[in-house]
Parts: C-alpha cells; sequence; structure tokens
C-alpha cells in the first residue's frame, strides 16, 4: 500500500454557533490542510497519481474555501465550518472530484492553528 500527502493552505473566517464560547464570535484562521490518499498499486511510470494532479484536484476544492465566510457557503448553512466538518468536506469533494478507483482517500487533517486540528478518516 502507498500512501501519498500534500499540503496547501486557505485562509477564511467563520463562527461556530451554540458553540457557547468565544469561538461563537466572527473569528478568521489560515487553515493548512493535509490530505492523504492511498493506492495498491503504480502506474507504468511508478506513481499512485502525479503529485501535480493531485495537488490540483486538492487546490480546486479548497478553493472553494479561500477567502470567504465559510458560514454562507451551501455545504455549512446547516452545520458549523468547524474543523472537524471543513476536513469532511474537502474529503467528501476531493473523492467526488479525482473519481478514481485506484485512488484512495484516506484523511484529511484541518489545522485551524499550530496546535490544533481534526482529522477525517475517509
Amino acid at each position: 500500500m502507498y500512501e501519498l500527502k500534500v499540503i496547501t493552505h486557505f485562509a477564511a473566517a467563520h463562527q461556530l454557533k451554540e458553540s457557547k464560547g468565544p469561538c461563537e464570535h466572527l473569528h478568521g484562521h489560515n487553515w493548512k490542510i493535509e490530505v492523504c490518499v492511498t493506492s495498491e498499486t503504480l502506474d507504468d511510470v511508478g506513481l499512485a497519481i502525479d503529485f501535480g494532479i493531485l495537488k490540483g484536484h486538492v487546490n480546486g476544492v479548497v478553493g472553494t474555501l479561500d477567502h470567504k465566510f465559510l458560514n454562507d457557503l451551501e455545504p455549512f448553512k446547516h452545520q458549523n465550518p468547524s474543523s472537524e466538518n471543513i476536513a469532511r468536506y474537502v474529503a467528501d469533494q476531493l473523492a467526488l472530484s479525482l473519481d478514481d478507483q485506484k485512488i484512495k482517500i484516506s484523511r484529511v487533517t484541518a489545522w485551524e492553528s499550530e496546535t490544533a486540528c481534526a482529522t477525517y478518516y475517509a
């Protein structure tokens, strides 16, 4: 089994409604997103997937979040845009974007600061 990881960043604002703490107020983060994918096989060149292709898919998904007020986006209108939900959203959207039977999303981690993150295992 092969696992590949790519990392990207985005900046956005959000509110965690009904969280009963300071995060209920409008605030922002510079998120770091780590995406890990797996493959049991390699192609004829010796790649599971070209990093450039993988990064293109990841950046396409993350680009929909960058410099936005996340609460206004459709996926987060009925659930808080928490790091947990952001990680799951990126994983789900990336799975749709890749549409490759040989490549599986194994996990996505959303870092909201240098010391706090949430990981979604797909």
